[in-house]
């Protein structure tokens, strides 16, 4: 038992601390950092989406056979997240105080849906190593390589909505935290964890596809020069081949 909690909180570690990627990006001038933001915006859109559509859902069905729960699972996710979006909007406009660092709320809804999502993680790993050994150590193998591109794509998201650099780093850390929380809860809490994700899994799917539709490609039609829109199709399509590849990979 002391191996399995041993094993399990250093997978989850090392995986929050992936999180902390992102601080290479501290090292640019605000200028270098704006021309590449609608590519890293870009870039998260199609992580979002192909994490939505290639695993979360496939995985969602996979996990139970009640295909129309999934899917009203799924809605219900949009909702929700539209829902926040709209409680945060009222709050914003009708308590603005033009002294504070004026953050767009999607950028909260982005650290709720990730938070979420590393949540989800810890849950699978610490899953994983109650099954065997071995299996934990596949499935972080396999978190690692999709948080990556997820945790640099979270970051950009959050500079977008208006947090400065060094905060949205923060966030995004403590956001990662979660999959420790995660892993936690599967090894203690939760006699049987694989029925949290059947829930957590498809509400996840849909905020992120709430988030990349509503809030971050109507971002994208901010820029209409054409070399831009071409750079940002090939930066979508780099995120959801990622997502591909790990899916192929897994």
């Amino acid at each position: 038992m002391v191996s399995l909690w041993s094993y399990t909180l250093i997978s989850v570690i090392f995986v929050s601390l992936l999180s902390l990627l992102a601080i290479i990006v501290l090292w640019l001038n605000p200028e270098t950092l704006k021309k590449l933001l609608h590519p890293l915006i870009s870039l998260a859109v199609g992580g979002l989406l192909g994490d939505a559509f290639l695993h979360l859902i496939p995985e969602s069905f996979e996990k139970s056979h009640n295909t129309t729960w999934v899917s009203l699972l799924v809605l219900a996710g949009l909702f929700i997240f539209l829902l926040l979006e709209k409680t945060m909007h009222y709050y914003h406009h009708h308590e603005h105080d033009h002294g504070k660092e004026e953050v767009h709320p999607y950028g909260y809804l982005s650290l709720i849906a990730s938070g979420l999502h590393n949540f989800i993680d810890g849950l699978l790993i610490g899953a994983s190593y109650m099954a065997s050994i071995p299996l934990g150590l596949a499935t972080t193998l396999a978190v690692i390589l999709h948080e990556i591109p997820h945790e640099l794509g979270d970051f950009s998201v959050l500079v977008n909505a208006g947090f400065k650099p060094s905060k949205a780093l923060l966030f995004n850390f403590l956001s990662a935290l979660l999959a420790i929380a995660g892993a936690i809860f599967a090894l203690s809490v939760s006699s049987n964890p694989q029925a949290v994700t059947q829930i957590v899994l498809p509400i996840t799917a849909g905020g992120f596809i709430y988030i990349a539709g509503s809030d971050l490609i109507p971002e994208l039609h901010k820029e209409s020069k054409r070399s831009a829109i071409i750079i940002q199709l090939i930066a979508m399509a780099l995120g959801t081949g990622l997502m591909l590849l790990i899916k192929i990979l897994e």
